[in-house]
């Protein structure tokens, strides 16, 4: 399945950096509609975890005071996806549950 043709085209920095400056509300709106269109674009059974993503990232922003906070967060949060990859291609992913699984019918 081919992704189809953006609607929007990113703008240059120098005019996203105007847009923020002058409109941060337009510059947000921009900002949505492209996350929006993008996630929209991925496959079916991959929006969901995608929209999960955006809206750790929002929730993230919405703690930070400027956007060089911003910055900083958000490459926390990528040091910490990029780590957790790392770890499951070299195999050192640890469990996340020690749970005892009970069976159902032994449960009763």
């Amino acid at each position: 399945m081919q992704a189809n043709p953006s609607k929007h085209t990113l703008p240059s920095f120098d005019e996203l950096v105007k847009l923020a400056e002058e409109n941060p509300d337009a510059f947000d709106r921009l900002k949505r509609d492209m996350c929006k269109e993008c996630i929209m674009s991925a496959s079916e059974s991959m929006q969901s975890r995608l929209w999960a993503q955006q809206s750790h990232i929002d929730l993230v922003i919405s703690h930070c005071k400027n956007p060089n906070h911003v910055n900083v967060q958000l490459m926390k949060e990528l040091v910490a996806q990029v780590r957790k990859f790392q770890d499951a291609l070299t195999g050192e992913v640890e469990p996340e549950s020690n749970a005892d699984i009970v069976q159902f019918n032994d449960w009763r």
